[in-house]
């Protein structure tokens, strides 16, 4: 138990240090911005498992609100969740097919709003979660499809939260691929790195406890290379 609660401790203050340092501003997001810990939290599905890494992404979010004194306004309570879904999409290993059903869904919201309907092919992105589901199991097509997962339950809880026009969403459609072709590269990194130094740190006396939290398949080695390119 002591194990499991310095293995969340250490996964926190990684969390809230990362949230410290911004990356860009979220559009519609009154002074909102993205942060290193976009990069990062999707791992947390990795380390902990799909719930558990979902849960302590909303707890991370929450106790930076807390810190710094912020209001739980609309804007904050929606960014609670996005990340917690991706967490969930890259952490589940069975089942995996059920992690295709938030984005799916999202879509189906998106176009049912009158704004949504009339940009509705900005939501075909998030058929890129589905099909990653069912495509060749690699860290960059998980990767991709936890970003796309964040993505669509965050484009959704806009939508409807500040009913954003059409023309927004379309003219976001270039801005989306480039943003979250840099978050995909930021968590399949930060995974790599990160699951590479604790499979290391595992072999040392003492420290087999971490072993845990490796994910095999996602450290650097030839077999990686193989699984990936």
């Amino acid at each position: 138990m002591l194990k499991k609660i310095l293995i969340f401790s250490a996964l926190g203050l990684l969390g809230f240090a990362s949230m410290q340092v911004p990356f860009s501003y979220v559009i519609g997001g009154q002074d909102q911005h993205f942060s290193l810990f976009d990069f990062m939290a999707p791992s947390f599905g990795g380390f902990v498992g799909s719930i558990w890494g979902a849960l302590a992404v909303i707890a991370v979010k929450f106790f930076n609100v807390l810190a710094h004194g912020a209001t739980f306004d609309t804007t904050t309570i929606i960014r609670l969740f996005p990340l917690a879904a991706g967490a969930l999409y890259f952490g589940l290993k069975k089942y995996k097919a059920v992690a295709a059903v938030i984005p799916l869904v999202s879509m189906v919201f998106f176009i049912m709003h009158p704004e949504g309907r009339q940009a509705w092919y900005y939501s075909l992105y998030w058929l890129i979660p589905v099909a990653a589901v069912f495509a060749k199991k690699s860290l960059v097509l998980n990767s991709l499809g936890a970003t796309f997962t964040a993505h669509a339950v965050g484009g959704v809880a806009f939508l409807y939260a500040f009913n954003l026009p059409a023309e927004v969403w379309i003219a976001l459609i270039p801005v989306v691929f480039v943003e979250r072709m840099l978050f995909t590269a930021g968590v399949a990194l930060i995974s790599l790195s990160t699951n590479t130094a604790l499979a290391w740190l595992a072999r040392l006396r003492g420290m087999q406890f971490v072993s845990p939290l490796v994910r095999a398949e996602y450290v650097a080695s030839r077999e990686f290379l193989r699984r990936n390119l």
